[in-house]
């Protein structure tokens, strides 16, 4: 497997922190993270439901079989379309944008500084860019699967129908808790990845070089399972809030006056509802993130991410 994945690589290798390759970083984002997000739909479905009614369903698999029996297969996988272009769009930027900050910040601006400041740095910046393309489709997201009946049936119905009962600004009223919840997030995938995988080829007593490809994007896959675990604890609170934000928010209420009011009907421990479907959607989701997006960059002629 290792030779097949040499053997397709491009005769032409991209060079190193050019503008081809930033943009093949922000191509591989779009591929890991769009299609990835799509596939945990039906998980991310209920988790939403759940955190904005933990009556709905007694489990996970009463609601799955409850709703594949009055909708059938397309409503488990209800809200996927808004899913699909919502990460593509934040893929690009976590991942393109990450790769530049980190260049910028580690090898330009400040050569001799903590790696993993850099990292955590480089990934807030990246992140806060990525939400600013995400914020649109996820609010639409969150009310296609929230809302009951359903606020909209398809993003084009969806954003057609924010846009003309709040305008434009209805699209954004989440971005602030999505900041919230993105960047700490970000900032815990990337920093704990690099660091995992750092510690994984340190563990295994060899440099990185010395392993073929099919050995990198392994580990790879299992330093970003170790970082999802650790990112879906650090931001389920604030995913809890942007869900309830998203269908709960009166008419004219500031952000601050509705997690308050919000927070004080659910409480703090309505603040963790749904964390263990979270934990394994986002340890599956991040592992196969870094997956897909190394063996991309393997595709390409380019090094897969960390233990340098």
């Amino acid at each position: 497997m290792s030779g097949k994945l040499e053997a397709l690589k491009p005769q032409r290798k991209i060079e190193l922190y050019s503008g081809n390759y930033f943009a093949a970083c922000t191509l591989g984002g779009i591929i890991a993270c769009g299609p990835t997000h799509t596939m945990v739909t039906p998980l991310d479905l209920v988790k939403c439901r759940r955190q904005v009614d933990d009556k709905l369903y007694k489990s996970n698999t009463q609601a799955w079989k409850m709703i594949y029996r009055s909708e059938g297969l397309r409503g488990v996988f209800f809200g996927w379309s808004p899913t699909f272009v919502g990460y593509a769009f934040q893929g690009a930027g976590k991942y393109g944008c990450y790769e530049i900050f980190k260049y910028l910040y580690g090898d330009r601006l400040a050569p001799n500084a903590n790696k993993t400041l850099v990292y955590l740095a480089a990934s807030a910046s990246a992140e806060f860019i990525a939400d600013i393309a995400l914020c649109p489709l996820e609010a639409i997201k969150v009310r296609m699967q929230t809302t009951m009946p359903p606020f909209a049936h398809s993003l084009r119905e969806g954003m057609s129908k924010v846009i003309a009962e709040e305008g434009v600004a209805g699209l954004y009223k989440g971005l602030f808790p999505l900041w919230g919840r993105q960047i700490p997030y970000t900032m815990v995938k990337f920093a704990t990845f690099e660091k995992a995988v750092e510690q994984i080829y340190k563990t295994l007593g060899k440099p990185k070089e010395s392993y073929g490809t099919l050995q990198q994007t392994g580990v790879s896959f299992l330093g970003g399972y170790i970082a999802g675990i650790g990112c879906a604890v650090v931001s389920h609170p604030a995913d809890v809030m942007v869900s309830k934000l998203n269908s709960d928010r009166k008419p004219g209420e500031g952000a601050g006056q509705a997690m308050t009011r919000i927070y004080g009907k659910i409480g703090f421990g309505g603040l963790w509802n749904g964390l263990p479907v979270r934990i394994f959607m986002i340890g599956t989701l991040t592992a196969f993130q870094w997956l897909i997006y190394d063996s991309f960059k393997v595709y390409l002629g380019l090094p897969t991410t960390g233990g340098h």
